[in-house]
């Protein structure tokens, strides 16, 4: 069992127009950047469960608000939403031993703190934060940890990092005079290398166990647990969307969600859904077109959807 950080708290709260308290609760007094979390309450209780709600790489709580009403739609529902900062800061893989010790901190602490024992918990996040959400199930349920999720989302999440390094590698390759291409090619390669140990033909294994999905792992040891565990994962592929702007769709993330679903189903699952969508993907807030984007997952929908799994 974690520790419980019971450390002075540093609270921020405001009321928005549709009467809902947003509070941002700091683990470390003297840390106002990692190991927070912020608490989107649904107006009155009773509540009707809690959900984990995971950012994407270099996103902070505030720009999910920003780019989401999924928050404010679960709060509307009776769902209590936290957004976490972990103590790895917003550069985290998500997979990693220390993210996923801080996600458990968090979880433990919010859970005392709201008296959420015997709620319904959903987990789930867009691009990183799905993968560290959906890692995060695997070993919920795999180690019978104490706060196992009744449902779990992915929105456009990279789930297997073997096939991120090399369409990394390709991209790289590719990127010719390309600096802010190269310079993010060649950032994300060091990252998993220095998580991994090294590339995929040397450190394969370390690969197949640190993704929550492996394609090229025959046994699929990684999702085994979730094979009775409600799923969505979200995705939009659009192809020629990437080829305009000369970029590798092989990087795309569409091929981790659908391969993963497929396996899972030929696992034996019946309560995994892949959600493919079109023309949905917009970021705010001037509404740029890009398909890795929150809005493909539509919030109403999404929210009735965890509400049926309890």
């Amino acid at each position: 069992m974690l520790k419980l950080y019971f450390s002075l708290l540093i609270v921020f709260i405001c009321t928005f127009s549709y009467s809902q308290k947003i509070e941002t609760v700091y683990l470390n007094a003297k840390d106002n950047t990692s190991g927070l979390y912020v608490i989107v309450y649904p107006p009155k209780p009773p509540w009707s469960g809690f959900m984990l709600l995971v950012p994407g790489m270099f996103q902070q709580p505030q720009d999910v608000l920003k780019q989401t009403e999924l928050p404010k739609i679960a709060a509307q529902k009776g769902i209590l939403t936290i957004i976490p900062t972990f103590k790895t800061g917003i550069s985290s893989l998500g997979i990693d031993t220390a993210t996923q010790a801080s996600l458990l901190d968090i979880l433990q602490h919010v859970t005392s703190r709201n008296k959420l024992i015997d709620q319904p918990f959903y987990v789930g996040g867009f691009s990183i934060g799905g993968t560290c959400a959906l890692k995060y199930a695997e070993l919920a349920l795999s180690s019978n940890y104490p706060i196992k999720p009744s449902a779990a989302f992915a929105i456009d999440a990279p789930l297997d990092f073997e096939r991120l390094y090399n369409a990394s590698v390709k991209e790289r390759r590719l990127a010719g005079t390309d600096k802010e291409l190269l310079a993010e090619t060649t950032y994300m390669l060091q990252r998993f290398e220095k998580e991994f140990g090294g590339a995929p033909a040397d450190f394969l294994s370390f690969y197949h166990k640190g993704s929550p999905y492996s394609f090229s792992d025959t046994t699929q040891q990684a999702i085994k647990p979730l094979i009775n565990l409600p799923i969505r994962l979200y995705t939009e592929p659009d192809v020629d969307w990437w080829l305009k702007l000369g970029v590798n769709y092989s990087g795309m993330n569409a091929f981790d969600c659908a391969a993963m679903v497929n396996d899972l189903k030929k696992m034996g699952s019946t309560k995994v859904d892949l959600i493919t969508t079109m023309n949905k993907g917009y970021r705010k807030p001037d509404n740029q077109r890009h398909p890795h984007s929150w809005s493909i997952a539509e919030p109403n929908d999404l929210v009735k959807w965890l509400l049926t799994q309890k």
